[in-house]
């Protein structure tokens, strides 16, 4: 329920730094004409995610008889989901990871690497496999791509006031000095608002994903397991193309530090966390 109200929360508080930016640099006209071409590049990839990423990872489709054991296993998960069975995809890729795609869960993909199946018990896997079909179920691609839209409306509303000069909601000239600190600081502002919401919704996929499993210590132990894996194994397809990364169950370009501010994913630390505490007999 938290992270249900912090992912609300966000995504108003960017809806009203995109009105607010909209008002003090673009004007009415401005603000509808950066909103209409934000929705336009961001519907293309919100309907077509799965076949667009799919191929980018040349991914490869696997059924009950060429992955028997995998594909039940995701089959069976999905039963308890409530969720229609999803399509299943295994990726030729040393490094650890699993991704879900597709625009709702009657079009939606599951995919994970060769290195995940090889690294992980069939009972960590089962928990991953679960926190991916989480997603599906709370229509995080959906969350995402709105935000991406808002944040990229926001910063095109920033390139236009850069090259055309802003107007404000009646259409006199902005104040350039206030011009120029939105044209910097609006684009970081919804970056960090975008990587928020993302955070939160992998905190609720864990959390998902653990009731669906039922096994919240193998989710916890699958993640440790991953975290110590992909530090030393580079993920080839997200190197090449690292906009996908955030929707692996772990990224695999994400660091530390104050670079945390700007991942798309919690610490793992502090996903095990919660996960434990969700344990079974937890203090």
């Amino acid at each position: 329920m938290f992270n249900l109200m912090k992912t609300a929360i966000l995504m108003a508080a960017i809806t009203a730094l995109f009105m607010a930016i909209g008002s003090l640099m673009g004007g009415q006209t401005g603000m509808m004409l950066a909103l209409a071409v934000a929705v336009a590049m961001n519907f293309f990839s919100y309907w077509f995610s799965d076949k667009m990423v799919l191929k980018m990872y040349n991914a490869r489709e696997v059924d009950a008889t060429s992955a028997p054991q995998f594909y039940r296993m995701v089959q069976d998960l999905a039963q308890r989901a409530g969720l229609p069975m999803p399509r299943v995809y295994v990726i030729d890729e040393d490094a650890p990871n699993a991704f879900a795609t597709g625009r709702n869960p009657e079009h939606a993909a599951v995919a994970a690497t060769t290195g995940i199946m090889r690294v992980l018990s069939e009972r960590e896997l089962r928990g991953v496999m679960a926190h991916e079909l989480a997603h599906v179920r709370h229509r995080d691609i959906l969350i995402s791509t709105v935000s991406a839209t808002m944040a990229g409306a926001i910063s095109m509303l920033a390139n236009f006031a850069m090259i055309f000069g802003g107007r404000d909601s009646e259409g006199r000239p902005a104040n350039p000095i206030v011009g120029i600190l939105v044209m910097l600081l609006a684009p970081l502002a919804a970056s960090l608002i975008q990587m928020a919401i993302s955070r939160s919704r992998e905190f609720e996929a864990d959390r998902g994903g653990a009731e669906i499993s039922g096994d919240p210590r193998a989710l916890a132990s699958a993640l440790e397991k991953i975290h110590a894996y992909a530090r030393g194994i580079p993920m080839t397809a997200a190197e090449r193309h690292p906009e996908t990364a955030q929707m692996m169950i772990m990224n695999p370009l994400s660091g530390g530090g104050l670079r945390g501010l700007f991942s798309t994913h919690p610490a793992t630390e502090e996903r095990v966390q919660r996960l434990l505490a969700m344990a079974p007999g937890a203090q």
